[in-house]
């Protein structure tokens, strides 16, 4: 919702959709503003995982168990039990599930398995960001005044008006910028650890093609799942930018990461906040 400062200021129930790339500062606003103020935080990747594609996960996670013999008779008995047990700060399943595109024999995911849980997780997560209302009146029957909706760094790739619009129509939208020197981090990051990401199908399939050219491979399964990672995150980054920034001109405000960085207090927060509102 597009609100003045005071307006936002002075509000008793403060609704906030968290947007930008993983590891731009959301967790550490949600964090400020839990420790000063009686926050319902909300994660869409959480839901994802826990509501929208566990049994996928599950399924999955039992499908590689069962390639072991001796842990299949255990499993298909009902010798053993397998659960799923997300958390806030573990979404490992959530990744594993995702995968990485490439050679298999690096663990790498077959192309048209990796596009169909790509599909699954778009599917999934336009599921969580339109629960986000319900969500709200939950948190407010539970004594909550304010909410907090850590959304995934994917949600700029839902190109979803009615997403976009629901948000908008619930929560305050405040897109968290990364600075030059916070993209070298999360470049340097995705370097260091490439981890599962998500992709739209038509942006996948153009940077495979560049990548297989480059590279003078034929096959996407001669790839090597960790390197087209390092490769193509850059990519993604610079794809990602304007999808972020055009949500937030539309629909909120936007606030810079190495200023979010500097705030040690929830007021501080705030401050920023108003600014951009300004």
């Amino acid at each position: 919702m597009k609100l003045s400062a005071s307006e936002f200021k002075n509000s008793n129930h403060k609704c906030l959709t968290l947007l930008g790339m993983s590891g731009v500062g959301k967790t550490h606003l949600a964090k400020l503003l839990n420790h000063q103020h009686k926050y319902f935080h909300y994660s869409g990747d959480y839901r994802i995982g826990a509501e929208y594609l566990n049994d996928k996960i599950l399924d999955n996670i039992k499908n590689h168990v069962r390639q072991n013999k001796w842990l299949k008779n255990l499993l298909d008995n009902e010798s053993i039990n397998i659960q799923n047990n997300i958390t806030f700060d573990n979404l490992s399943s959530v990744s594993a599930f995702l995968g990485k595109v490439g050679n298999p024999e690096l663990d790498g995911t077959p192309i048209d398995t990796f596009i169909h849980r790509q599909t699954m997780h778009l599917n999934a997560e336009t599921k969580a960001m339109l629960d986000v209302p319900q969500f709200i009146q939950k948190a407010k029957a539970q004594g909550f005044n304010h909410f907090i909706n850590d959304a995934g760094g994917s949600l700029c790739e839902l190109d979803d008006e009615q997403v976009y619009q629901t948000l908008a129509d619930s929560t305050v939208i405040l897109y968290i910028r990364a600075s030059k020197t916070n993209e070298i981090a999360l470049i340097k990051r995705a370097q260091t650890h490439p981890k599962p990401l998500y992709y739209r199908v038509d942006f996948l399939e153009q940077q495979l093609d560049i990548y297989l050219q480059k590279n003078q491979l034929i096959y996407v399964a001669q790839i090597d799942p960790n390197e087209f990672v390092r490769w193509v995150f850059p990519r993604l980054l610079e794809h990602r930018k304007p999808k972020y920034e055009a949500i937030a001109k539309k629909y909120g405000y936007t606030i810079d990461s190495e200023d979010l960085c500097q705030c040690k207090s929830a007021d501080e927060v705030f401050e920023l906040i108003y600014g951009a509102m300004n």
